[in-house]
């Protein structure tokens, strides 16, 4: 009789509130999203043709502002320069959570040739550049302001609180050494009065496809450090090196060592770490060695550990060359962000979530990434989650489409949608578990 048994409980139990309910979509959750989408487009598409680079979101964090005020939510307004945070008390009790968007844009000149490409221009550090949402925080904004129209009109069926953090400044500060973004957001007491049991974040990414999301436990993105190295050697003619020191030389034979480093000396078996120099910057004229030569560059980890001992070895390996050459060598390193690292638990907890929303074959596990998050320092105050929505088109290699950062970065604003339902299901799902 057991064969004939079986198979009816397992009709009963598919059949059954509950299974439906752990399979399936939160309805309120695909309506929530439903509700917003066209507002959610338009609110992107104004925030992408009027870019703002970092602490200096003036418009965008009023128009944040504004929406949530019409929300019946008090905004708090200036935090970090130009941070705006809200909260929302649902009807029952239950959690707290925070859900957090950047803001800022990138000083790239935009060539995607959109009707509402952007033609803003500013100056940034010293430099006169285009602006551009480059990376995708203006999705970031109308993602989060949907989600929270969204979760608003279910307040009175609502447990707990939900804490919406519109963050400035990820990108990093105007000015090198300053503190900026989410730190400076926590300096300032974002999470003194309202302490979150969980914080989440999302990042559209071109390396997916729209409709899919990249989320792994543990180490995701890695840390962001800017590192500037001086090195200063004694000025002569271009014809009589002999006479001086030439810091130039000296800067490009520490250059290289500092590859060799990361190729010999480090186990990037164990986790991954690159070691990048983006400027090189020395002299005036064709015929005149000058005094000093300066490198500006970045140092992406995963561990911390790892992290102190490149930096000791990069400092160590300059100060030798320098020595060797009669120069000396100085270094500087600003730590811009720690790695983002997902806790284990509660990814464990959300990925169902993500799974309902988009379906299980479309959640899939990412490598790590060397990109960097200053999510970060939200995710080591409280238990945090990070997840990329994929962004480029069907059709499209996304291996060969222009990534994050590039002046050709387009995203596919079915991902506005996949973005805005992924995280009303894992909102509501976390809010609504303790009940």
């Amino acid at each position: 009789m057991r064969p004939l048994i079986l198979p009816a409980l397992l009709a009963a139990l598919l059949a059954s509130p509950a299974f439906a309910q752990d399979s399936a979509p939160r309805p309120e959750a695909t309506e929530g999203a439903k509700s917003v989408q066209q507002q959610v487009v338009a609110w992107r598409r104004d925030l992408h043709q009027h870019p703002e680079l970092g602490n200096h979101e003036v418009r965008t964090a009023k128009l944040v502002a504004d929406q949530l005020r019409r929300l019946g939510l008090q905004p708090r307004t200036g935090i970090a320069h130009t941070g705006v945070v809200a909260v929302l008390k649902g009807g029952k009790p239950g959690p707290r959570i925070a859900l957090r968007a950047d803001m800022d844009a990138l000083p790239v000149t935009e060539q995607t040739g959109l009707p509402f490409a952007s033609k803003v221009k500013a100056t940034y550090r010293g430099q006169d550049v285009g602006v551009m949402h480059a990376c995708g925080h203006d999705a970031h904004v109308a993602i989060l302001l949907g989600v929270a129209t969204a979760l608003a009109a279910q307040k009175n069926d609502l447990p707990g609180e939900v804490m919406f953090v519109f963050q400035p400044s990820e990108e990093g500060p105007p000015n090198p050494g300053e503190n900026f973004g989410a730190k400076l957001m926590l300096d300032e007491g974002v999470f003194r009065d309202f302490k979150p049991d969980a914080v989440f974040g999302l990042h559209v990414w071109a390396g997916l496809p729209v409709g899919q999301i990249g989320v792994r436990s543990g180490p995701m993105l890695a840390a962001a450090d800017e590192w500037s190295l001086t090195v200063r050697g004694q000025q002569t003619h271009g014809s009589r090196p002999w006479d001086g020191v030439d810091p130039i030389t000296v800067a490009a034979q520490i250059l290289l060592g500092t590859q060799s480093l990361i190729a010999r000396q480090v186990n990037i078996a164990a986790t991954p770490a690159v070691l990048t120099a983006g400027q090189f910057n020395a002299g005036v004229r064709f015929n005149i060695i000058p005094d000093e030569a300066r490198m500006v560059g970045t140092l992406r980890t995963f561990d911390a550990k790892q992290r102190e001992d490149i930096i000791a070895r990069f400092r160590r390996t300059a100060e030798d060359f320098a020595h060797a050459s009669g120069a000396t060598a100085t270094l500087d390193v600003a730590a811009n962000a720690p790695a983002t690292v997902n806790d284990a638990a509660l990814t464990a907890r959300v990925r169902p979530s993500l799974q309902r929303a988009v379906g299980e074959a479309n959640v899939v596990e990412m490598p790590m990434v060397t990109v960097a998050e200053d999510f970060a320092q939200f995710a080591n105050t409280v238990p945090g989650v990070y997840f990329f929505v994929g962004s480029t088109s069907k059709g499209i290699d996304p291996a060969k489409a222009p990534i994050n950062h590039s002046p050709q970065f387009l995203l596919d604003e079915q991902s506005l949608d996949v973005g805005t339902r992924a995280m009303l299901q894992l909102a509501l799902d976390y809010l609504h578990s303790a009940n």
